[in-house]
Parts: C-alpha cells; sequence; structure tokens
C-alpha cells in the first residue's frame, strides 16, 4: 500500500499481550493480575479499549493456566468487545503469531501490552488513523536521557548516538494484519531470527514499509518491575483517571428514587450540599453530626445506634458519606495529648468503624461507601502531621477495602477536594477570595456522581487552581 492510499478494511481489533508472568515484581501471579486502583491492571487496559470507539473487538491473549480470570472479568464487568481469549506462547513474538492466527487477513489489528494500563484515548485514535496510510505504526517517545552504546565484552562506552534521532518505544503497536503476517512469514525461513518486538520484525524483513511513529506519553508506562507497581497506582490516583459520568436531573431522580442515604458530618459545608442534593434529586436522606443530633463518628456504639435506626426506620441504606473531619493545626511537639487522640479518632479511626459498621447494610443493597481526602495526603508538610498522615491511611483504607470487597457488590471510593470554600475552611484560614476556591455545591455533586458510578478504589481529585500549588491548605468541612 502506498501512503494516501485507503484500503478496505475489517473490524478494528485490540490484541493485548498479557502472556506475562510475575517473575520479576516478586509474585505467583501475573503481574497483570495485580491490583492497583480498586482494578487488576488488565482490567484498566481493558477499560481503555472497550470504551474506545474505534475499536470494534478486543482478543486477549493470555498467559497459561490463567484464562478463568479473564473469563470471570468478561463475566463481571461486561467487557462485550472481547470475541477471543486465547493463551499467550513462551515469546512476545511466539504470542503475536498466535494471535494473528485468530484474525483477518484485512483487519487493522493493534497489539498493546496488558501491562500499560494508562494508554489513552488520543494514542489510540492516532494509530488507527495512521493505518488509513501507512501498513505499520509505532508509538514511541522522545528520551529525556542521554543513550549510550555499550561494548559488551569490555562493559565500555562504544558510541554515544545523537538524542535528538533516539525515540523509546511503547505500545499500542498497529498494522495491517496482512503485512504483519507477510513479514513473520519471513522471519520464521531465517534461523537466527531475534526481535523484542513486532515492528521490528517489519523493519528487519519488510524494509520497504515505512513505519509511522505516534508521539507517545510518559504516563504510558509499562508495569515491570516492583516500584512500576507503586507508580502506576500513584498516576492512577494523582491524574485522575476515574472520571464519574455526570447525568442530567431526571437521570439523577431516575437513580435516586427510593434510595437511602446516610450523611455522616452533614450539618454544614461539603456533607449538607449532598444531603440536599440528594433530597431534590427524590433520594431519601438521613443526616447525622456531633452538632445537630450529638453522633460521635468515633464512638462505633453512636455508628451502630445510626445504622439500627435508619435501616429500621426505612428498611434499607443504599449510600454511607462520611465527610466529618477536624483540621489541627501546629507543630506535632506542641500538639496536645488530647488533640491527638481526637484528630486520630475522627480523621481515621472514625472510616475504620463506619465501613465495618455499614458494610452488612450496603452489602444488602450493593450500596456504596464514600469517604473523603485531602491532596495533603501526597505530600506531608510542617504544621499538619496529623491531618496528612490520617488523609494519607484514608486513600489506603479505600484501595484495601475495594480490594476486600470486591466480590460483595459494594464499592467504596473516595474524594479529594482541593481548597473548598466551607465554613471549616473559613474557621482555619478565614475569609479568601471566593474565586480561589472549589465550590461546595460543585463537589458534593460530583460526590454523588461517585456514588452512582460502578467503579471502586478510585480517589477522585476535584481540582480548581495549578495542580502544584501548596498542597496542604485545603478542607472539605
Amino acid at each position: 500500500m502506498t501512503e494516501g492510499d485507503i484500503p478496505p478494511r475489517g473490524p478494528r481489533v485490540a490484541v493485548l499481550l498479557a502472556g506475562g508472568v510475575g517473575t520479576r515484581v516478586g509474585l505467583d501471579i501475573p503481574k497483570q493480575l495485580i491490583k492497583i486502583a480498586g482494578k487488576t491492571i488488565l482490567e484498566h487496559t481493558l477499560v481503555a479499549f472497550e470504551t474506545h470507539p474505534m475499536v470494534d473487538e478486543i482478543v486477549v491473549m493470555m498467559a497459561p493456566g490463567h484464562l478463568d480470570a479473564v473469563r470471570a472479568m468478561v463475566r463481571n464487568g461486561g467487557y462485550e468487545k472481547i470475541t477471543q481469549i486465547h493463551e499467550g506462547a513462551d515469546t512476545r513474538n511466539g504470542t503475536t503469531l498466535r494471535a494473528l492466527q485468530h484474525l483477518p487477513d484485512d483487519c487493522p489489528v493493534l497489539f498493546h501490552d496488558a501491562v500499560r494500563p494508562m494508554v489513552s484515548e488520543r494514542i489510540v485514535t492516532e494509530c488507527f488513523e495512521a493505518l488509513e496510510r501507512y501498513d505499520a505504526v509505532d508509538v514511541a517517545i522522545s528520551s529525556a536521557d542521554t543513550i549510550i552504546e555499550v561494548d559488551p565484552h569490555t562493559n565500555t562506552i562504544r558510541a554515544i548516538p545523537q538524542r535528538s534521532n533516539l525515540r523509546r518505544g511503547q505500545t499500542p503497536q498497529a498494522f495491517r494484519a496482512s503485512v504483519l503476517r507477510a513479514a513473520y512469514r519471513l522471519a520464521e525461513e531465517d534461523p537466527g531470527f531475534t526481535a523484542t518486538d513486532d515492528c521490528g520484525v517489519v523493519l528487519r524483513y519488510l524494509p520497504d514499509v515505512p513505519i509511522w511513529v505516534v508521539t507517545g506519553e510518559e504516563r504510558n508506562m509499562k508495569v515491570t518491575d516492583p516500584i512500576d507497581v507503586f507508580l502506576a497506582d500513584k498516576l492512577f490516583q494523582l491524574t485522575s483517571s476515574f472520571v464519574p459520568e455526570g447525568h442530567d436531573p431526571e437521570e439523577y431522580r431516575a437513580a435516586l428514587n427510593g434510595k437511602v442515604v446516610v450523611v455522616l458530618g452533614g450539618s454544614y459545608g461539603i456533607g449538607a450540599d449532598i444531603a440536599t442534593l440528594a433530597r431534590e434529586y427524590g433520594a431519601t436522606v438521613e443526616t447525622f453530626s456531633r452538632s445537630s443530633t450529638n453522633t460521635h463518628v468515633e464512638r462505633r456504639s453512636d455508628l451502630v445506634t445510626v445504622a439500627e435506626q435508619v435501616s429500621e426506620k426505612h428498611g434499607r441504606i443504599d449510600y454511607v458519606v462520611a465527610t466529618a473531619g477536624i483540621l489541627p493545626r501546629g507543630s506535632l511537639l506542641e500538639t496536645s495529648e488530647e488533640t491527638i487522640y481526637a484528630a486520630t479518632e475522627v480523621n481515621y479511626l472514625a472510616p475504620v468503624f463506619i465501613a465495618q459498621v455499614f458494610f452488612p447494610h450496603l452489602h444488602r443493597t450493593g450500596g456504596s461507601l464514600l469517604l473523603f481526602t485531602s491532596s495533603s495526603y501526597t505530600r506531608g508538610r510542617s504544621g499538619y502531621s496529623l491531618y496528612s498522615s490520617a488523609k494519607a491511611a484514608v486513600v489506603n483504607l479505600t484501595q484495601a477495602l475495594a480490594d476486600e470487597w470486591a466480590e460483595s457488590g459494594v464499592t467504596v471510593n473516595c474524594v479529594n477536594p482541593e481548597r473548598t470554600g466551607t465554613p471549616m475552611r473559613t474557621k482555619a484560614f478565614g475569609d479568601e477570595p471566593p474565586e480561589s476556591l472549589l465550590d461546595s455545591r460543585s463537589v458534593a455533586r460530583a460526590s454523588i456522581d461517585v456514588l452512582l458510578s460502578d467503579g471502586t478504589g478510585h480517589v477522585l481529585d476535584l481540582r480548581k487552581l495549578d495542580p502544584l500549588a501548596d498542597p496542604v491548605e485545603d478542607e472539605l468541612g
């Protein structure tokens, strides 16, 4: 095919190469089955292609012995585009060959590492668009580091290539299936054949076929080593890859009609706004706080009383929202023991007790628990040690509970609102320009969107200002 020709095509297929194992990350399961941000790495990758409008079919090439895990994902996750699940081979190239055996000859196909869960919609779109003009497409990013070539025998530098001409390869790699199949036929005839990726096979055996390069992204990282698991998890948290779907007023009413919402810390601020908004859309809302009902969220007995009262009155509990919090400020060395206990009990122990007490009720309804954190959880700062550390603990609690409750049907998520205009914030920081703060009602609407979503284990960042601004001066109220 020459550049500019528009070839006939079959379905656009995404092949997920999930044949690797977890040896390098020190686990006895394939690394694509490790959970980060509430889902396995493979599921995050599946979502990226399942929701992409240009992908018609998904083929999963899974590590031998673990196909049942993928079948369970299809059953439970509603991945309608998955048409085939096959065992991968011992090598990357062998897995590609197996996949080609199951593909139509004329289809455009993307081959993507299943352990690159943060591939963007743009990258996938540009790969498919490039296949309208080219037979082979790669994805790569510039290198910020100098690349050196080392003599394998002497371990000394042999050459330093010009960095401006170098790129770091990623996936997807995209092809006309017939072209890649032809390249592999030639490769199989070569007794010295070696390659680390599919573009390398085309470059070596079909050198006249130009390979277009789509610009990749740093966040399209490959989870290979233990530190990659940690980095990927943090990237999911910090970049808000989970964005719940918004609704029009009638959709909110349909979703919340007949539902029972418990708001703990609902006397003012975000909690009160969530309660008001949910009521406007037809939900039955019960609010509790220290000032309005003498409910102490750090006391298990008070929480048990709340759960029993609401359940007896309404027969069900669908959503629990925990916004109660206190913001102690000052040097830890100068903080009294009373303040330390109070801050820890309200900001951390309370969410723990809430989860324990309300889980049985949420389990019966397939409901959701919503917790709140603060952007200061990402970086503890002077004067906020108690608050920041407790909020970091709430994030970890959210993710752990999402994993524990994965089979129960109960979802748990966390909202991170930055610098929100609430009475609690005004008390701590005084009057501030309103335009510099998030609107509490907007945070409340986003919180309801999270409650109505089916995501779990996510931390949703709500931002108005520069994300690099001081992360400690925010509060939910």
